[in-house]
């Protein structure tokens, strides 16, 4: 990947703390049998008005196990967050599941890709031989039909009660670090406008996103300001939809329907909720997260053939890149610029249109997942990634975030 010179701007602020974010020990995940994403599927995504979340749960589900081609009864492991009183049993009992190893870690966006790194962990170690992750979210149908709110505001207790009486909504957050990146390394609006404008330009070539309708940078600057500096088209769009992910021991790769994607290494950190404990807001836990995926994988930065990153703000792809080593820090601005990010670009990001385009249900870290394992696999259509030569990519990384920068979770994929 080339170098790109770093955009004008007044550099670090000297009041301004240094990320402190712990160095990794060096780690490799202890010999064991290697694990595959065997089945991928999404429910009906969109806009779906008539089916609950269960539905769409159980429809996601039924589909990634048909893809799979495994019968249900090797199953023995399930995760899931999100959705019912004891989550996720009541899910788990709508599906007709009893599972002997069990996952409902909640972080938030990233949630997928860590619950994802655990079910690994313990296929690897013997602990289950197929765990299922499924999603599934009426968000969008909830709120039209009056079901939710749409406040995002968060902590009327604990140590979040503190912010509450700034009335700082999650994306308040979100822009606020957009604008302490822009006021250190020179990040400029049009720059951010660009990841936009490249999603949308991916979300062309999926008939399954919400919005295919090319956008410029001038529309994302001139829409309506939701915060500072985001405007409307800045903004992940709100959907329903689901999301199934099928891994399984080496031992039923033989039996699966299709080529094997692995999971090469993963990573998940988490740093804060309040912002004072925030140490830089130009530095997410991707820094960390991404670190350690690469790290067990062994595997560079520089030889990742697309990413999947969670994008619920533009800004978020930016500093992601940036914290993944995709490009160095404080060059985000600039290596979004001239299409990069593109289908066929320098490197493909988002490739389906992702949050800000495709479908927003929620907690999206799934979908990433998802994505990764069809572009690995040849089956994203006119989507497709393709290297010289025509090729199917390699190897794809898929990176969530929670919260606003307080947890990430990191996945490095590939096909040999």
């Amino acid at each position: 990947m080339a170098d790109h010179p770093a955009p004008a701007g007044p550099g670090p602020d000297p009041d301004i703390p240094s990320a402190r974010t712990p160095s990794p020990t060096p780690y490799v995940r202890a010999p064991g049998r290697r694990v595959a994403v065997a089945g991928i599927a999404l429910s009906d995504c969109g806009r779906v008005d008539d089916a609950t979340p269960y539905q769409l749960h159980a429809q996601a589900a039924r589909r990634a196990l048909a893809d799979s081609g495994l019968d249900r009864s090797v199953i023995d492991g399930f995760a899931s967050a999100g959705l019912g009183t004891l989550a996720p049993v009541e899910v788990a009992e709508y599906l007709g599941l009893k599972p002997t190893w069990v996952d409902s870690t909640s972080v938030g966006g990233s949630t997928w890709e860590v619950m994802a790194a655990h079910a690994a962990d313990a296929i690897a170690a013997g602990r289950a031989k197929a765990v299922l992750l499924v999603y599934g979210s009426t968000a969008r149908a909830d709120i039209k039909a009056g079901r939710r709110t749409s406040n995002l505001s968060f902590g009327a207790r604990g140590p979040l009660q503190f912010e509450v009486p700034y009335g700082h909504t999650l994306i308040a957050k979100y822009a606020m670090a957009a604008r302490r990146h822009q006021h250190t390394y020179g990040t400029t609006l049009e720059q951010l406008a660009e990841v936009a404008v490249q999603a949308r330009a991916n979300a062309a070539h999926n008939p399954e996103a919400m919005y295919r309708t090319p956008i410029t940078v001038d529309e994302v600057l001139s829409g309506p300001m939701i915060a500072d500096p985001f405007t409307k088209l800045h903004c992940c769009i709100r959907s329903d939809g689901g999301a199934a992910v099928l891994l399984v021991s080496e031992e039923l790769v033989a039996d699966c329907a299709k080529d094997p994607v692995w999971v090469l290494g993963s990573g998940e950190h988490v740093s804060h909720t309040t912002m004072s404990e925030w140490d830089d807001f130009t530095v997410s836990s991707a820094a960390v997260s991404g670190r350690l995926a690469f790290e067990r994988a062994g595997v560079r930065p520089t030889e990742i053939d697309l990413a999947e990153l969670y994008d619920a703000f533009t800004y978020m792809t930016l500093v992601t890149l940036e914290d993944l080593g995709l490009c160095t820090k404080g060059e985000g601005g600039a290596f979004v610029e001239k299409g990069r990010l593109l289908r066929d670009g320098d490197l493909p990001v988002n490739t389906d249109g992702g949050g800000l385009s495709a479908q927003h249900p929620g907690m999206r870290g799934l979908f990433l997942v998802v994505e990764a394992v069809r572009q690995l696999r040849g089956e994203a259509g006119d989507g497709q990634v393709t290297k010289a030569g025509g090729r199917l990519p390699e190897l794809a990384v898929a990176s969530g975030t929670g919260g606003w920068f307080c947890s990430s979770g990191t996945l490095v994929l590939g096909r040999g």
